[in-house]
């Protein structure tokens, strides 16, 4: 199989952490229906090939995501897998019925910006950091890790570029509450590398430190990679991507797929930065995935690999 030639850079991490969403934020779009079973055997496959945390659900109430109204089906099938299975949760609720069944590590999902706080979750960012702190507080007290996600680092689709104050801002409430780590996203792909170095360093003036923080990159105008390679180079060492490049963001119709997990895993490489991640068993795993939904995987990695033996 073809691989990259591996030429280190100086001032990189020598091991990234590759926090995998394909499960949860790469199928959560999909409008057929993916079969548990299906969903269960693409967790195992991903553990198969290295990856260590795999984002497996959501327990959100089936009528706003209805592709993940099976979490209490799969959970169970997935009880062998070796790997960190964290699940996102929308409030109390959602946490109760995680925690029932065993989960120790969840998310919640805020929003930088007002217009998206409304559209994602019907309330303001206030709102929405108050309805979350009760869960972040019952999580912790139960054992459990809690990752914030925050969406619209970069930019808004009605409101445009998010001031960096305000990024950091809610990014501090989150982890003041009790988040372990926070995921800066860029929901549209709108992030440049000066725009992601300048948050993380005014993230770090604020006392984040960047082993309390991930990216996540969506590829909308081809800069996910070239950002992610910024945050590395400040020194943030998880990376959130998803098999096959699946998934987007179903409240911002701009919002595009994905950094793909095989496209970041393939400059890792050449790169010499450890993951653990056997680039030919994921490929052949998004392929297999691809081939139950009916399309061919976005990822130019996976597409190129795949005209290959792998």
């Amino acid at each position: 199989m073809t691989l990259p030639m591996t030429v280190p850079a100086p001032g990189l991490p020598t091991r990234v952490r590759i926090h995998e969403v394909g499960p949860r934020d790469g199928l959560q779009n999909e409008k057929a229906l993916v079969p548990a079973a299906v969903k269960a055997e693409f967790i195992h496959r991903l553990a198969e090939a290295g990856l260590t945390t795999i984002e497996a659900t959501s327990f959100v109430h089936p009528k706003w995501l209805p592709q993940l109204a099976d979490a209490e089906e799969l959970m169970p099938l997935i009880d062998d897998v070796d790997a960190r299975l964290p699940v996102l949760v929308p409030n109390e609720r959602g946490l109760d019925r995680a925690l029932a069944l065993g989960v120790r590590e969840i998310a919640v999902f805020a929003s930088a910006t007002e217009s998206f706080a409304k559209a994602n979750l019907n309330r303001t960012v206030d709102g929405a950091l108050e309805m979350f702190e009760p869960v972040v507080t019952k999580a912790k007290d139960a054992g459990a890790a809690v990752r914030g996600y925050l969406s619209m680092c970069f930019g808004d689709p009605w409101e445009g570029p998010v001031p960096i104050s305000q990024t950091v801002s809610v990014s501090r409430r989150l982890l003041d509450m009790g988040c372990d780590e926070i995921s800066l996203g860029d929901t549209i792909g709108v992030a440049t590398p000066g725009h992601v170095r300048e948050l993380l360093d005014t993230l770090n003036e604020a006392g984040v430190a960047d082993d309390r923080l991930a990216v996540h990159f969506h590829d909308t105008y081809g800069q996910a990679l070239a950002n992610t390679l910024a945050a590395l180079e400040h020194g943030v060492t998880t990376v959130d991507a998803s098999a096959g490049g699946l998934g987007g963001c179903p409240y911002a119709k701009s919002a595009t797929g994905n950094l793909a997990t095989e496209d970041l895993v393939w400059m890792l490489d050449g790169l010499g930065i450890e993951t653990g991640v056997d680039i030919g068993r994921l490929t052949a795993t998004s392929v297999w995935m691809a081939r139950h939904l009916g399309r061919p995987s976005p990822s130019r990695t996976v597409r190129a690999l795949s005209q290959k033996e792998i």
